[in-house]
């Protein structure tokens, strides 16, 4: 797809560590974008907890490739007729690992059961109105997200 002047407006990029200080940082990057892109307040925080949970999985299952090379992050907002979106895509060196796609394990019964972490998946199916995957260049391209009525962005 090819980007259109006013698109180019509407669109940032980031480059992080992979590491839990750069969260924040990335964290903050986004809801400010988003809401200089007049992106409602609920929909900066569903964004923003599937993008904090999208880091801690690059942070805590990543191999090396994924801990020492940059997590290139990118945003979009557009508007059109009244119909909004705002996307996230992050992108790692990491082996090939399709969230958008991996199954979910299975909930548990009861808190005896139950184990840390595991809902990281499912938090981000959850909040996103979409969710794709795709390889490029030995990377992942995880790219979430969420959709809304509303007049068109700044």
């Amino acid at each position: 797809m090819q980007l259109g002047a006013h698109d180019m407006l509407n669109t940032a990029a980031l480059d992080i560590r992979a590491a839990v200080s750069d969260v924040r940082v990335a964290s903050e990057w986004m809801a400010g974008f988003a809401a200089a892109q007049n992106v409602p307040p609920e929909q900066i925080n569903r964004l923003d907890l599937c993008l904090n949970e999208a880091l801690a999985n690059v942070i805590s299952y990543g191999n090396e490739a994924a801990l020492t090379q940059p997590v290139l992050l990118r945003m979009h907002v557009r508007c059109e007729h009244g119909a909004c979106e705002a996307a996230v895509t992050v992108s790692d060196a990491g082996m090939a690992f399709d969230m958008a796609h991996a199954p979910i394990a299975e909930r548990p019964h009861s808190l005896a059961e139950a184990e840390p972490g595991g809902l990281g998946l499912l938090m981000i199916r959850s909040f996103s109105d979409a969710l794709t995957y795709q390889r490029s260049n030995s990377r992942n391209e995880l790219t979430f997200c969420v959709r809304w009525n509303g007049q068109a962005a700044a």
